[in-house]
């Protein structure tokens, strides 16, 4: 299981009940993704949708909030919400293999930028695999549940 705020960690559970963190030689929760100066995860990356196993490795949506200082993404509004996707190994999934630099999802619409949240909000929520595509559901402005989809490209397990 991924999970955190403000940093994302990593936990394993035998009955998926009891978890464990992951720990490093410190007996601290190991760290796989932190904030990136310049993107729009720059103040905080959190969990987004639960992971997917795939061919490629473990799929991560992660949700990530924009800086409102000089470290933020210029691109993208002042404590925005957007959506990144991580890349983990499936048989060492403390392994980020890749992530993304720019959000695959942000606020751009008008109801994803007013609302209760009005800096902007794709927050993502959940995600399930039906009829060959993809449905990624997620919050906008803290106030209302978009969808956006995808057709499946390849073979997932």
């Amino acid at each position: 299981m991924f999970w955190g705020e403000g940093e994302i960690h990593l936990a394993t559970s035998r009955d998926l009940i009891h978890w464990v963190p992951r720990l490093d030689s410190q007996g601290r929760p190991i760290i796989l993704l932190r904030k990136r100066a310049g993107s729009s995860d720059s103040d905080f990356p959190e969990t987004g949708a639960p992971a997917v196993v795939t061919p490629h490795g473990i799929v991560l949506l992660y949700n990530g909030r924009n800086a409102s200082d000089d470290t933020k993404d210029p691109a993208v509004g002042v404590n925005a919400y957007t959506v990144h996707e991580a890349l983990f190994s499936a048989t060492s999934p403390e392994t980020l293999i890749d992530r993304t630099d720019a959000p695959v999802l942000q606020p751009l619409l008008a109801w994803e930028k007013s609302g209760q949240y009005p800096a902007g909000t794709t927050f993502a929520e959940g995600l399930v695999h039906f009829n060959g595509r993809w449905w990624l559901y997620y919050g906008a402005a803290d106030s209302f549940v978009g969808v956006v989809t995808t057709p499946t490209c390849g073979k997932t397990k």
